[in-house]
């Protein structure tokens, strides 16, 4: 069996979304996506499958809702707007998933609940009882208390790592605004191919990802790469593929071909 057909029969995946696929290049919420994201997410549970999602967003919702012009760079500034994003985020996350009669729940995580075997411990518990009541764990940084990057894991890219490595997870899926890992950056470059398959890092392909395309977002290639080498430590599978349309989810735990699979062996 090939690990495409073997994402059929995965039962626990983790879901990261990121700033740019939530919200229009203008900072404000693409409503219509968020709505057929947690259809999607909620359709999966009925399927059978536990999902968690692991949603950046909560900085720039905070500061279009306070009217500031761009993302604030300073950690204070940041910590603020998140503070006040987080609530709405969640509130809009809650209202979207119960017309799909799914409950959700808040967690908030800062490095040393990785770090420390007890912290560990009862946060892999509130998760596992969480999925077993058949609720949507929607995960963050604890932005409004870290200070690195807020700079605890840096990236909700690598959070949503440890939010594998955390609940055991066989899959983590970052849906992205390109639709994989390519040789060059398709933005720019019309010829560059995607790598559809991945079995190991090469240095060449640390120096082809690039950094953040996006202002609203914090992440890039360079920081999903970081995020595969901690799930392939752990045995976990990672997938990179467009968040533009939630449905690739659908498809690709299917078996089909989309975005870029980063295998264990």
């Amino acid at each position: 069996m090939s690990k495409r057909d073997h994402m059929t029969q995965m039962g626990r995946i983790v879901v990261k979304v990121g700033t740019t696929t939530l919200t229009y290049p203008n900072g404000k919420l693409n409503l219509q996506r968020i709505d057929k994201l947690c259809w999607v997410l909620a359709d999966l549970c009925n399927r059978g499958r536990e999902v968690l999602l692991v949603s950046s967003g909560a900085i720039a919702v905070g500061a279009e809702s306070l009217g500031m012009s761009e993302r604030p760079r300073d950690i204070i500034g940041k910590q603020a707007a998140s503070s006040v994003g987080q609530a709405l985020l969640m509130r809009i996350y809650q209202r979207f998933f119960q017309v799909y009669n799914r409950h959700v729940a808040q967690i908030l995580l800062t490095r040393d609940v990785v770090d420390q075997p007890i912290r560990k411990e009862n946060a892999r518990n509130t998760i596992d009882k969480l999925l077993s009541m058949g609720i949507v764990p929607i995960i963050n940084e604890n932005d409004s208390i870290a200070t690195d990057e807020l700079e605890e894991f840096g990236d909700n890219d690598t959070l949503s790592a440890y939010v594998a490595v955390l609940s055991d997870s066989e899959l983590l899926v970052i849906l992205s605004d390109v639709d994989g890992m390519y040789d060059a950056d398709p933005r720019t470059n019309p010829a560059a191919t995607i790598y559809h398959e991945v079995h190991d890092i090469a240095p060449k392909m640390m120096n082809e990802a690039g950094g953040s395309g996006s202002a609203l977002g914090t992440g890039g290639m360079a920081t999903k790469l970081s995020a595969v080498c901690v799930t392939r430590g752990h045995g976990i599978d990672t997938v990179i593929a467009s968040g533009e349309d939630p449905a690739v989810l659908l498809r690709l735990l299917e078996g089909e071909i989309v975005g870029t699979l980063f295998t264990v062996k």
